[in-house]
Protein backbone atom coordinates (compact mmCIF):
# COMPACT_ATOMS: atom_id res chain seq x y z
CA UNK A 1 0.00 0.00 0.00
CA UNK A 2 1.11 3.77 -0.36
CA UNK A 3 0.70 5.06 3.31
CA UNK A 4 0.58 3.39 6.33
CA UNK A 5 -1.89 3.29 9.01
CA UNK A 6 -1.38 2.67 12.38
CA UNK A 7 -3.44 2.48 15.34
CA UNK A 8 -2.35 5.05 18.58
CA UNK A 9 -1.08 1.91 20.80
CA UNK A 10 0.85 0.51 18.29
CA UNK A 11 2.56 3.66 17.22
CA UNK A 12 3.58 4.13 20.78
CA UNK A 13 4.86 0.73 21.35
CA UNK A 14 7.01 0.30 18.42
CA UNK A 15 7.69 3.75 16.97
CA UNK A 16 10.85 2.31 14.85
CA UNK A 17 8.28 0.04 13.59
CA UNK A 18 6.24 3.18 12.28
CA UNK A 19 9.06 4.92 11.35
CA UNK A 20 10.13 2.27 9.25
CA UNK A 21 6.93 1.61 7.46
CA UNK A 22 6.23 5.05 6.89
CA UNK A 23 9.29 5.55 5.34
CA UNK A 24 9.59 2.15 3.14
CA UNK A 25 6.37 0.87 1.96
CA UNK A 26 5.88 -1.20 -1.05
CA UNK A 27 4.54 1.62 -3.35
CA UNK A 28 3.42 -0.88 -6.00
CA UNK A 29 0.11 -0.96 -5.38
CA UNK A 30 -0.46 2.34 -6.04
CA UNK A 31 1.41 3.02 -9.02
CA UNK A 32 0.21 6.35 -9.72
CA UNK A 33 1.05 7.36 -5.91
CA UNK A 34 -2.59 8.89 -5.61
CA UNK A 35 -2.21 8.19 -1.55
CA UNK A 36 -5.52 5.94 -0.01
CA UNK A 37 -9.29 6.16 -0.57
CA UNK A 38 -10.90 9.29 0.32
CA UNK A 39 -7.42 11.28 0.62
CA UNK A 40 -5.87 13.37 -2.15
CA UNK A 41 -3.10 12.55 -4.47
CA UNK A 42 0.15 13.25 -2.94
CA UNK A 43 0.70 15.77 -6.02
CA UNK A 44 -2.26 17.89 -4.68
CA UNK A 45 -1.65 17.32 -0.72
CA UNK A 46 2.08 18.60 -1.27
CA UNK A 47 1.92 20.80 -4.60
CA UNK A 48 5.17 21.99 -5.43
CA UNK A 49 5.76 24.96 -7.12
CA UNK A 50 9.31 26.39 -7.89
CA UNK A 51 10.71 29.48 -9.28
CA UNK A 52 14.27 30.25 -10.52
CA UNK A 53 15.19 33.69 -8.90
CA UNK A 54 18.53 33.63 -10.36
CA UNK A 55 21.34 31.32 -12.04
CA UNK A 56 22.38 30.09 -8.61
CA UNK A 57 19.42 30.31 -6.64
CA UNK A 58 15.88 28.16 -6.78
CA UNK A 59 13.05 28.38 -4.96
CA UNK A 60 10.51 25.42 -3.95
CA UNK A 61 7.36 25.82 -2.35
CA UNK A 62 4.99 23.45 -1.44
CA UNK A 63 1.47 24.47 -0.23
CA UNK A 64 0.31 21.96 2.02
CA UNK A 65 -3.56 21.24 2.26
CA UNK A 66 -5.65 21.65 5.49
CA UNK A 67 -4.60 18.89 7.89
CA UNK A 68 -1.85 17.66 6.08
CA UNK A 69 1.78 17.99 7.27
CA UNK A 70 5.48 17.38 5.83
CA UNK A 71 8.64 16.52 7.77
CA UNK A 72 11.02 19.15 7.61
CA UNK A 73 13.66 16.39 7.98
CA UNK A 74 12.08 14.33 5.02
CA UNK A 75 12.65 17.07 2.87
CA UNK A 76 15.88 16.56 0.62
CA UNK A 77 17.31 17.62 -3.08
CA UNK A 78 20.33 15.94 -4.70
CA UNK A 79 21.23 16.26 -8.68
CA UNK A 80 21.34 14.69 -10.89
CA UNK A 81 23.57 13.46 -13.88
CA UNK A 82 26.97 13.52 -11.68
CA UNK A 83 26.33 17.38 -11.05
CA UNK A 84 27.84 18.95 -8.08
CA UNK A 85 25.66 18.98 -5.11
CA UNK A 86 23.31 21.59 -3.71
CA UNK A 87 22.92 23.32 -1.08
CA UNK A 88 19.17 23.03 0.76
CA UNK A 89 18.10 25.57 3.26
CA UNK A 90 15.06 25.31 5.01
CA UNK A 91 13.41 27.33 7.49
CA UNK A 92 12.40 26.33 11.15
CA UNK A 93 9.65 24.46 11.14
CA UNK A 94 6.85 24.05 14.09
CA UNK A 95 8.04 21.24 16.72
CA UNK A 96 5.73 18.14 16.93
CA UNK A 97 6.16 14.82 18.67
CA UNK A 98 5.93 12.19 15.88
CA UNK A 99 4.72 8.63 16.60
CA UNK A 100 6.56 7.54 14.49
CA UNK A 101 10.29 9.64 14.60
CA UNK A 102 9.98 11.19 17.62
CA UNK A 103 10.55 15.36 18.01
CA UNK A 104 10.14 16.28 14.40
CA UNK A 105 10.00 19.96 13.29
CA UNK A 106 6.64 20.34 10.08
CA UNK A 107 5.22 22.75 8.10
CA UNK A 108 1.82 23.06 8.08
CA UNK A 109 -0.01 25.04 5.19
CA UNK A 110 2.84 25.94 3.36
CA UNK A 111 6.68 25.31 3.03
CA UNK A 112 9.25 27.04 1.24
CA UNK A 113 12.98 26.29 0.63
CA UNK A 114 15.85 27.76 -1.05
CA UNK A 115 18.50 25.64 -3.61
CA UNK A 116 21.80 27.16 -3.90
CA UNK A 117 23.28 25.29 -6.98
CA UNK A 118 26.27 24.46 -6.79
CA UNK A 119 26.96 25.63 -10.21
CA UNK A 120 24.97 28.15 -12.75
CA UNK A 121 22.15 26.91 -14.96
CA UNK A 122 23.68 27.21 -18.06
CA UNK A 123 21.00 28.44 -20.82
CA UNK A 124 22.41 25.93 -23.41
CA UNK A 125 22.35 22.95 -20.31
CA UNK A 126 19.51 21.24 -18.79
CA UNK A 127 19.88 21.05 -14.94
CA UNK A 128 17.97 18.17 -13.22
CA UNK A 129 17.51 17.80 -9.74
CA UNK A 130 15.40 15.42 -7.60
CA UNK A 131 13.23 16.61 -5.03
CA UNK A 132 11.75 14.09 -2.26
CA UNK A 133 9.84 14.95 0.15
CA UNK A 134 7.63 12.78 2.91
CA UNK A 135 4.07 14.03 4.89
CA UNK A 136 1.03 12.58 6.21
CA UNK A 137 -2.65 13.47 6.64
CA UNK A 138 -3.73 14.59 10.77
CA UNK A 139 -6.35 11.78 11.35
CA UNK A 140 -7.13 9.29 13.68
CA UNK A 141 -5.68 6.96 12.48
CA UNK A 142 -2.69 8.67 11.00
CA UNK A 143 -2.04 8.08 7.84
CA UNK A 144 1.43 8.45 5.99
CA UNK A 145 2.33 8.68 2.35
CA UNK A 146 5.60 7.10 1.01
CA UNK A 147 8.48 9.47 0.03
CA UNK A 148 7.63 10.87 -2.92
CA UNK A 149 9.97 12.18 -5.25
CA UNK A 150 9.68 14.80 -7.96
CA UNK A 151 12.35 14.88 -10.91
CA UNK A 152 12.66 18.82 -11.63
CA UNK A 153 13.95 20.53 -15.01
CA UNK A 154 15.79 23.62 -15.26
CA UNK A 155 16.80 24.31 -19.07
CA UNK A 156 16.74 27.84 -20.43
CA UNK A 157 15.61 29.50 -17.76
CA UNK A 158 12.26 28.06 -16.93
CA UNK A 159 11.87 24.50 -14.82
CA UNK A 160 9.93 21.90 -15.47
CA UNK A 161 8.72 18.73 -13.62
CA UNK A 162 9.02 15.70 -15.58
CA UNK A 163 8.74 11.77 -14.79
CA UNK A 164 11.54 9.97 -12.67
CA UNK A 165 12.70 6.84 -12.95
CA UNK A 166 10.97 5.16 -9.85
CA UNK A 167 7.26 4.85 -8.98
CA UNK A 168 7.01 6.99 -6.51
CA UNK A 169 7.64 10.30 -9.43
CA UNK A 170 5.02 10.34 -11.52
CA UNK A 171 4.30 14.02 -12.00
CA UNK A 172 3.88 15.26 -15.80
CA UNK A 173 2.42 18.58 -15.01
CA UNK A 174 5.12 21.65 -16.40
CA UNK A 175 5.57 24.41 -13.58
CA UNK A 176 7.10 27.40 -15.25
CA UNK A 177 9.87 29.59 -13.17
CA UNK A 178 7.96 33.05 -12.43
CA UNK A 179 4.56 31.84 -12.91
CA UNK A 180 4.03 29.63 -10.44
CA UNK A 181 2.14 31.29 -7.54
CA UNK A 182 1.94 34.67 -9.42
CA UNK A 183 -1.82 34.79 -9.40
CA UNK A 184 -3.51 37.97 -7.52
CA UNK A 185 -5.51 35.20 -5.33
CA UNK A 186 -1.86 33.66 -4.19
CA UNK A 187 -3.09 30.32 -6.04
CA UNK A 188 -0.34 28.89 -8.98
CA UNK A 189 -0.36 29.80 -12.13
CA UNK A 190 -0.25 27.44 -15.00
CA UNK A 191 2.48 27.17 -16.79
CA UNK A 192 2.99 30.01 -19.46
CA UNK A 193 5.25 28.86 -22.36
CA UNK A 194 2.58 28.75 -24.97
CA UNK A 195 1.75 31.18 -26.75
CA UNK A 196 -1.98 31.31 -25.86
CA UNK A 197 -0.67 31.76 -22.32
CA UNK A 198 1.95 34.79 -23.36
CA UNK A 199 -0.79 36.49 -24.82
CA UNK A 200 -3.01 36.30 -21.77
CA UNK A 201 -0.39 37.42 -19.96
CA UNK A 202 0.51 40.58 -22.06
CA UNK A 203 -3.26 41.49 -22.01
CA UNK A 204 -3.55 41.52 -18.28
CA UNK A 205 -0.65 43.04 -18.27
CA UNK A 206 -2.81 46.07 -20.52
CA UNK A 207 -5.90 45.97 -18.31
CA UNK A 208 -3.44 46.60 -15.81
CA UNK A 209 -1.63 49.46 -16.79
CA UNK A 210 -5.13 51.00 -18.11
CA UNK A 211 -6.37 50.30 -14.71
CA UNK A 212 -3.43 52.05 -13.08
CA UNK A 213 -4.54 55.54 -14.02
CA UNK A 214 -7.50 54.93 -11.72
CA UNK A 215 -4.89 54.27 -8.87
CA UNK A 216 -3.50 57.59 -6.54
CA UNK A 217 -0.72 57.47 -7.28
CA UNK A 218 -0.88 58.82 -10.08
CA UNK A 219 -2.64 61.63 -9.30
CA UNK A 220 0.53 63.75 -8.97
CA UNK A 221 0.73 63.59 -12.81
CA UNK A 222 -2.61 64.18 -13.79
CA UNK A 223 -2.35 67.47 -13.70
CA UNK A 224 0.21 67.72 -16.50
CA UNK A 225 -1.36 65.30 -18.53
CA UNK A 226 -4.41 67.68 -18.04
CA UNK A 227 -2.91 70.75 -18.90
CA UNK A 228 -1.14 68.58 -22.29
CA UNK A 229 -4.38 67.38 -23.44
CA UNK A 230 -6.16 71.49 -23.26
CA UNK A 231 -2.99 72.37 -24.72
CA UNK A 232 -3.30 70.62 -28.11
CA UNK A 233 -6.73 72.49 -28.65
CA UNK A 234 -8.50 71.71 -31.76
CA UNK A 235 -5.44 70.75 -34.12
CA UNK A 236 -5.55 66.61 -34.57
CA UNK A 237 -1.83 66.91 -35.92
CA UNK A 238 -0.69 68.46 -32.01
CA UNK A 239 -2.94 65.99 -30.79
CA UNK A 240 -1.54 62.91 -32.34
CA UNK A 241 1.94 64.43 -32.06
CA UNK A 242 1.69 64.88 -28.04
CA UNK A 243 -0.07 61.16 -27.11
CA UNK A 244 3.21 59.74 -29.33
CA UNK A 245 5.34 61.91 -27.24
CA UNK A 246 3.84 60.95 -24.04
CA UNK A 247 3.47 57.12 -25.13
CA UNK A 248 7.22 57.15 -25.67
CA UNK A 249 8.23 58.24 -22.57
CA UNK A 250 5.97 56.04 -20.45
CA UNK A 251 7.29 52.90 -22.99
CA UNK A 252 11.24 54.00 -22.25
CA UNK A 253 10.47 54.26 -18.50
CA UNK A 254 8.50 50.97 -18.24
CA UNK A 255 11.20 49.59 -19.89
CA UNK A 256 13.95 50.90 -18.14
CA UNK A 257 12.25 50.05 -15.57
CA UNK A 258 12.28 46.62 -16.47
CA UNK A 259 15.94 46.59 -17.52
CA UNK A 260 16.98 47.40 -13.98
CA UNK A 261 14.98 44.91 -12.53
CA UNK A 262 16.02 41.95 -14.80
CA UNK A 263 19.55 43.38 -13.74
CA UNK A 264 18.97 43.23 -10.08
CA UNK A 265 17.80 39.71 -10.29
CA UNK A 266 20.17 38.27 -12.51
CA UNK A 267 22.48 39.59 -9.84
CA UNK A 268 20.45 37.65 -7.34
CA UNK A 269 18.53 40.32 -5.59
CA UNK A 270 15.14 40.07 -4.55
CA UNK A 271 13.44 43.02 -5.45
CA UNK A 272 9.58 43.81 -6.01
CA UNK A 273 7.71 46.65 -7.47
CA UNK A 274 8.32 49.90 -6.11
CA UNK A 275 11.49 48.89 -4.80
CA UNK A 276 13.11 52.14 -6.00
CA UNK A 277 11.06 54.30 -3.08
CA UNK A 278 12.74 52.47 -0.52
CA UNK A 279 15.88 54.02 -1.19
CA UNK A 280 15.74 57.49 0.41
CA UNK A 281 18.16 59.20 -2.12
CA UNK A 282 15.21 58.29 -4.54
CA UNK A 283 12.50 59.74 -2.60
CA UNK A 284 14.60 63.07 -1.92
CA UNK A 285 15.21 63.38 -5.75
CA UNK A 286 11.29 62.96 -6.47
CA UNK A 287 10.52 65.16 -3.75
CA UNK A 288 12.79 68.12 -5.46
CA UNK A 289 11.42 67.11 -8.99
CA UNK A 290 7.67 67.62 -8.22
CA UNK A 291 8.65 70.77 -6.30
CA UNK A 292 10.66 71.85 -9.33
CA UNK A 293 7.40 71.29 -11.69
CA UNK A 294 5.39 73.41 -9.22
CA UNK A 295 6.94 75.96 -9.56
CA UNK A 296 6.52 75.64 -13.21
CA UNK A 297 2.82 75.40 -13.17
CA UNK A 298 3.04 78.50 -10.14
CA UNK A 299 5.04 80.61 -13.35
CA UNK A 300 8.41 80.76 -11.42
CA UNK A 301 9.94 78.90 -13.76
CA UNK A 302 9.73 77.56 -17.12
CA UNK A 303 10.37 73.71 -17.56
CA UNK A 304 10.30 71.90 -21.06
CA UNK A 305 6.69 73.26 -22.15
CA UNK A 306 5.66 77.05 -21.80
CA UNK A 307 2.20 76.57 -20.86
CA UNK A 308 1.81 80.16 -19.62
CA UNK A 309 0.44 82.18 -23.17
CA UNK A 310 -2.92 81.68 -23.57
CA UNK A 311 -3.81 79.82 -26.94
CA UNK A 312 0.16 79.56 -27.44
CA UNK A 313 0.69 76.96 -30.28
CA UNK A 314 2.35 74.13 -28.50
CA UNK A 315 3.67 72.06 -31.43
CA UNK A 316 7.56 72.82 -30.95
CA UNK A 317 9.82 70.96 -29.85
CA UNK A 318 9.59 71.76 -26.09
CA UNK A 319 5.81 70.67 -26.15
CA UNK A 320 6.93 67.05 -27.40
CA UNK A 321 9.83 67.17 -25.11
CA UNK A 322 7.73 68.08 -22.04
CA UNK A 323 5.08 65.65 -22.79
CA UNK A 324 7.85 62.76 -23.04
CA UNK A 325 8.98 63.52 -19.59
CA UNK A 326 5.06 63.74 -18.48
CA UNK A 327 5.31 60.42 -19.50
CA UNK A 328 8.70 59.30 -17.80
CA UNK A 329 7.01 60.79 -14.62
CA UNK A 330 4.19 59.06 -14.81
CA UNK A 331 5.67 56.07 -14.47
CA UNK A 332 8.17 56.65 -12.10
CA UNK A 333 5.55 58.05 -9.64
CA UNK A 334 3.18 55.28 -10.70
CA UNK A 335 5.14 52.38 -9.95
CA UNK A 336 4.76 51.93 -6.20
CA UNK A 337 1.07 51.45 -6.93
CA UNK A 338 -0.50 48.20 -8.59
CA UNK A 339 -4.00 47.73 -9.84
CA UNK A 340 -6.66 44.87 -10.82
CA UNK A 341 -4.54 42.39 -13.29
CA UNK A 342 -1.05 43.51 -12.63
CA UNK A 343 -0.44 41.01 -10.29
CA UNK A 344 0.04 37.69 -12.09
CA UNK A 345 1.57 40.21 -15.31
CA UNK A 346 4.34 41.37 -12.51
CA UNK A 347 5.01 38.07 -10.67
CA UNK A 348 6.07 36.27 -14.35
CA UNK A 349 7.75 39.69 -15.43
CA UNK A 350 10.19 39.52 -12.39
CA UNK A 351 11.00 35.61 -13.47
CA UNK A 352 10.36 35.42 -16.85
CA UNK A 353 13.16 35.01 -19.65
CA UNK A 354 14.15 38.26 -20.39
CA UNK A 355 12.73 38.66 -23.80
CA UNK A 356 8.97 37.66 -22.47
CA UNK A 357 9.20 40.01 -18.96
CA UNK A 358 10.16 42.93 -21.22
CA UNK A 359 7.68 42.03 -23.18
CA UNK A 360 5.13 42.42 -20.36
CA UNK A 361 6.94 46.02 -19.16
CA UNK A 362 6.17 46.98 -22.14
CA UNK A 363 2.48 45.92 -22.03
CA UNK A 364 1.74 47.71 -19.00
CA UNK A 365 3.32 51.21 -20.51
CA UNK A 366 0.69 50.74 -23.06
CA UNK A 367 -2.09 50.08 -20.90
CA UNK A 368 -1.16 53.35 -18.76
CA UNK A 369 -0.91 55.26 -22.10
CA UNK A 370 -3.76 54.18 -23.56
CA UNK A 371 -5.93 56.52 -22.38
CA UNK A 372 -3.94 59.73 -23.84
CA UNK A 373 -3.07 57.54 -27.15
CA UNK A 374 -6.90 57.31 -27.42
CA UNK A 375 -7.51 61.14 -26.86
CA UNK A 376 -4.72 61.55 -29.35
CA UNK A 377 -5.72 59.91 -31.83
CA UNK A 378 -10.01 59.77 -32.00
CA UNK A 379 -11.05 62.62 -33.67
CA UNK A 380 -14.68 62.04 -31.38
CA UNK A 381 -12.45 62.12 -28.28
CA UNK A 382 -10.23 65.03 -29.63
CA UNK A 383 -13.21 67.42 -30.49
CA UNK A 384 -14.58 67.00 -27.10
CA UNK A 385 -10.97 68.91 -25.44
CA UNK A 386 -11.71 73.11 -24.65
CA UNK A 387 -10.12 74.93 -27.03
CA UNK A 388 -7.00 77.21 -25.56
CA UNK A 389 -7.67 80.26 -23.83
CA UNK A 390 -7.09 82.40 -20.87
CA UNK A 391 -8.41 79.90 -18.48
CA UNK A 392 -5.63 77.47 -19.14
CA UNK A 393 -3.18 79.62 -17.11
CA UNK A 394 -5.87 79.77 -13.93
CA UNK A 395 -5.87 75.93 -14.21
CA UNK A 396 -2.07 75.87 -14.56
CA UNK A 397 -1.51 77.53 -11.35
CA UNK A 398 -4.33 75.71 -9.56
CA UNK A 399 -2.69 72.44 -10.50
CA UNK A 400 0.49 73.45 -9.39
CA UNK A 401 -0.75 72.43 -5.76
CA UNK A 402 -1.10 68.30 -5.66
CA UNK A 403 2.63 68.78 -6.86
CA UNK A 404 3.65 70.60 -3.90
CA UNK A 405 1.51 67.90 -1.48
CA UNK A 406 2.89 65.08 -3.21
CA UNK A 407 6.31 66.81 -2.88
CA UNK A 408 5.34 67.26 1.08
CA UNK A 409 4.16 63.76 1.01
CA UNK A 410 7.67 62.42 0.09
CA UNK A 411 9.38 64.37 2.86
CA UNK A 412 7.38 62.35 5.18
CA UNK A 413 8.18 58.88 3.95
CA UNK A 414 11.92 60.38 3.79
CA UNK A 415 11.43 61.24 7.41
CA UNK A 416 10.22 57.56 8.29
CA UNK A 417 13.12 56.07 6.57
CA UNK A 418 15.83 58.16 7.54
CA UNK A 419 14.38 60.40 10.13
CA UNK A 420 14.49 64.12 11.14
CA UNK A 421 17.98 64.95 10.30
CA UNK A 422 17.01 63.82 6.58
CA UNK A 423 14.36 66.18 6.21
CA UNK A 424 16.60 69.28 7.48
CA UNK A 425 18.87 67.99 4.35
CA UNK A 426 15.84 67.59 2.62
CA UNK A 427 14.94 70.92 2.91
CA UNK A 428 18.07 72.65 2.54
CA UNK A 429 18.12 71.07 -1.24
CA UNK A 430 14.55 72.08 -1.59
CA UNK A 431 16.10 75.73 -0.48
CA UNK A 432 19.18 75.77 -3.27
CA UNK A 433 17.15 74.61 -5.94
CA UNK A 434 14.28 76.82 -5.63
CA UNK A 435 17.17 79.65 -5.76
CA UNK A 436 19.04 77.61 -8.59
CA UNK A 437 15.56 77.99 -10.71
CA UNK A 438 15.30 81.38 -10.07
CA UNK A 439 18.31 82.18 -10.94
CA UNK A 440 17.92 80.43 -13.77
CA UNK A 441 15.10 81.81 -15.46
CA UNK A 442 16.01 85.62 -14.08
CA UNK A 443 19.23 85.20 -16.46
CA UNK A 444 18.09 83.50 -19.33
CA UNK A 445 18.21 86.18 -21.52
CA UNK A 446 21.68 87.52 -19.96
CA UNK A 447 24.21 87.51 -22.94
CA UNK A 448 27.14 87.05 -20.84
CA UNK A 449 27.94 83.18 -19.58
CA UNK A 450 29.03 84.17 -16.26
CA UNK A 451 24.94 84.48 -14.48
CA UNK A 452 24.13 81.32 -16.18
CA UNK A 453 27.09 79.64 -14.80
CA UNK A 454 26.38 80.67 -11.64
CA UNK A 455 23.02 79.15 -11.87
CA UNK A 456 24.57 76.11 -12.62
CA UNK A 457 26.64 76.28 -9.90
CA UNK A 458 23.71 76.79 -7.60
CA UNK A 459 22.08 73.68 -9.01
CA UNK A 460 25.04 71.41 -8.51
CA UNK A 461 25.07 73.13 -4.64
CA UNK A 462 21.58 71.46 -4.29
CA UNK A 463 22.44 68.36 -5.25
CA UNK A 464 25.04 67.73 -2.27
CA UNK A 465 22.39 67.06 0.39
CA UNK A 466 21.69 64.26 -1.87
CA UNK A 467 25.06 62.67 -0.40
CA UNK A 468 24.09 63.46 2.99
CA UNK A 469 21.05 61.84 2.85
CA UNK A 470 22.46 59.01 1.30
CA UNK A 471 25.38 59.41 3.86
CA UNK A 472 23.00 59.27 7.06
CA UNK A 473 22.68 56.00 9.44
CA UNK A 474 19.28 54.18 8.95
CA UNK A 475 16.45 55.20 11.26
CA UNK A 476 16.47 52.78 13.83
CA UNK A 477 12.90 50.50 13.83
CA UNK A 478 10.05 51.32 16.51
CA UNK A 479 10.04 48.99 18.93
CA UNK A 480 7.76 45.67 18.83
CA UNK A 481 4.73 46.78 19.98
CA UNK A 482 1.28 47.07 19.46
CA UNK A 483 0.33 50.33 17.49
CA UNK A 484 -3.01 52.56 17.44
CA UNK A 485 -5.00 50.49 15.45
CA UNK A 486 -3.95 47.28 16.95
CA UNK A 487 -1.55 45.84 14.74
CA UNK A 488 1.18 44.23 16.01
CA UNK A 489 4.61 44.44 13.51
CA UNK A 490 4.96 41.50 11.33
CA UNK A 491 7.80 39.08 11.86
CA UNK A 492 7.97 35.20 10.66
CA UNK A 493 8.46 33.82 13.87
CA UNK A 494 5.33 35.86 14.89
CA UNK A 495 3.23 34.40 12.11
CA UNK A 496 4.50 30.65 12.93
CA UNK A 497 3.88 30.71 16.85
CA UNK A 498 0.48 32.33 16.10
CA UNK A 499 -0.35 29.79 13.17
CA UNK A 500 1.07 26.94 15.70
CA UNK A 501 -0.94 27.74 18.46
CA UNK A 502 -4.51 27.68 15.93
CA UNK A 503 -5.13 31.54 15.97
CA UNK A 504 -6.17 33.56 12.79
CA UNK A 505 -4.04 36.16 11.59
CA UNK A 506 -4.49 38.81 9.23
CA UNK A 507 -1.41 39.83 7.78
CA UNK A 508 -1.08 43.42 6.01
CA UNK A 509 1.55 44.26 3.87
CA UNK A 510 2.28 48.12 3.67
CA UNK A 511 4.51 50.88 2.98
CA UNK A 512 4.58 54.64 4.09
CA UNK A 513 5.16 54.92 0.25
CA UNK A 514 2.46 52.91 -1.00
CA UNK A 515 -0.49 55.42 -1.53
CA UNK A 516 -3.14 52.63 -2.15
CA UNK A 517 -1.99 50.83 0.64
CA UNK A 518 -3.15 54.41 2.35
CA UNK A 519 -6.21 54.94 0.97
CA UNK A 520 -7.03 50.82 1.63
CA UNK A 521 -6.12 51.53 5.36
CA UNK A 522 -8.24 54.99 5.96
CA UNK A 523 -11.00 53.08 3.95
CA UNK A 524 -11.22 49.76 5.30
CA UNK A 525 -8.79 49.20 8.22
CA UNK A 526 -8.48 51.88 9.76
CA UNK A 527 -12.68 51.50 11.11
CA UNK A 528 -14.69 50.31 13.60
CA UNK A 529 -16.39 47.84 11.30
CA UNK A 530 -12.88 46.08 10.87
CA UNK A 531 -11.96 45.88 14.24
CA UNK A 532 -15.25 44.23 15.50
CA UNK A 533 -14.87 41.69 12.62
CA UNK A 534 -11.15 41.08 13.65
CA UNK A 535 -12.54 40.75 17.45
CA UNK A 536 -15.57 38.65 16.27
CA UNK A 537 -13.14 35.95 14.72
CA UNK A 538 -10.31 36.18 17.44
CA UNK A 539 -7.64 37.06 14.66
CA UNK A 540 -4.36 38.96 15.83
CA UNK A 541 -3.55 41.56 13.41
CA UNK A 542 -0.11 41.67 11.99
CA UNK A 543 1.21 44.61 10.14
CA UNK A 544 4.61 44.55 7.49
CA UNK A 545 6.46 47.55 6.90
CA UNK A 546 8.04 47.76 3.53
CA UNK A 547 9.10 51.41 3.39
CA UNK A 548 12.36 50.18 4.07
CA UNK A 549 14.41 47.13 2.73
CA UNK A 550 13.10 44.14 4.73
CA UNK A 551 14.28 40.69 3.38
CA UNK A 552 11.66 38.55 5.31
CA UNK A 553 8.94 40.90 4.28
CA UNK A 554 10.29 40.75 0.32
CA UNK A 555 10.21 36.45 0.94
CA UNK A 556 6.67 36.70 2.44
CA UNK A 557 5.59 38.48 -0.73
CA UNK A 558 6.55 36.05 -3.11
CA UNK A 559 5.67 33.19 -1.17
CA UNK A 560 2.46 34.39 -1.86
CA UNK A 561 2.76 35.29 -5.55
CA UNK A 562 3.04 38.94 -4.95
CA UNK A 563 6.24 41.48 -6.13
CA UNK A 564 4.84 44.65 -4.21
CA UNK A 565 2.78 46.16 -1.85
CA UNK A 566 -0.63 46.23 -0.66
CA UNK A 567 -0.68 42.66 -0.24
CA UNK A 568 -3.73 41.45 2.94
CA UNK A 569 -3.40 37.67 3.58
CA UNK A 570 -5.76 35.87 6.17
CA UNK A 571 -4.55 32.63 7.94
CA UNK A 572 -7.77 30.25 9.33
CA UNK A 573 -6.42 27.63 11.64
CA UNK A 574 -4.77 24.56 10.21
CA UNK A 575 -5.25 26.27 6.56
CA UNK A 576 -2.78 27.68 4.14
CA UNK A 577 -3.04 31.84 3.66
CA UNK A 578 -6.16 33.64 2.08
CA UNK A 579 -5.01 36.21 -0.53
CA UNK A 580 -7.35 38.85 -0.49
CA UNK A 581 -7.74 41.80 -3.45
CA UNK A 582 -5.22 44.51 -3.98
CA UNK A 583 -8.31 46.86 -3.13
CA UNK A 584 -10.52 44.93 -0.59
CA UNK A 585 -13.56 45.78 0.77
CA UNK A 586 -15.10 44.99 4.37
CA UNK A 587 -17.10 42.18 3.18
CA UNK A 588 -14.31 40.32 1.64
CA UNK A 589 -12.24 41.12 4.91
CA UNK A 590 -15.47 39.62 6.97
CA UNK A 591 -15.57 36.50 4.61
CA UNK A 592 -11.89 35.83 4.63
CA UNK A 593 -12.19 36.21 8.43
CA UNK A 594 -15.05 33.52 8.93
CA UNK A 595 -13.51 31.26 6.45
CA UNK A 596 -16.36 31.55 4.17
CA UNK A 597 -15.41 30.47 0.34
CA UNK A 598 -17.31 34.05 -1.25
Amino acid sequence: MSAVAMPRTLRARWPLLGALLAGAVVPSLHAKDTGPPGLLPVEQAFALDARLQSPTRLRLHWRVADDYYLYRERIHVRALDDAPAPELRLPPGVAKDDPYLGPVEVYRGKASAEVVLAAPAAPATATRLRVVVQGCHEVEPLVCYPPHATVLRIDGGLVRVEGAPDAGATATVAVDAGVAGATGSGTAAAAATGAPAVAALLLSAVLGGLLLNLMPCVLPVLSLKVLSLAGSGGSPRHARHRALAYTAGVLLAFAALGAIVLALRGAGLAVGWGFQLQQPVVVAFLAWVMLALGLSLSGVVLIGTRLGGAGQALAGRDGLGGDFSTGVLAVVVASPCTAPFMGVALAAAFALPVAAALGVFLALGLGLALPFLLAGFVPALATRLPRPGPWMETLKQALAFPLYATSAWLAWVLVRQHGSEALGWLLAGMLWLALALWASERLRHVGNGGPRLAALLLALVAAWPLYRIHALPTAAPEPARQAADGSLPYSAQALARLRADGRTVFVNMTADWCVTCKANERRVFARAPFRTALHRSGAVYLKGDWTRMDPEITAFLREHGAVGVPLYVVFRPGGAGRVLSTVPTQAQVEAALQGDAS
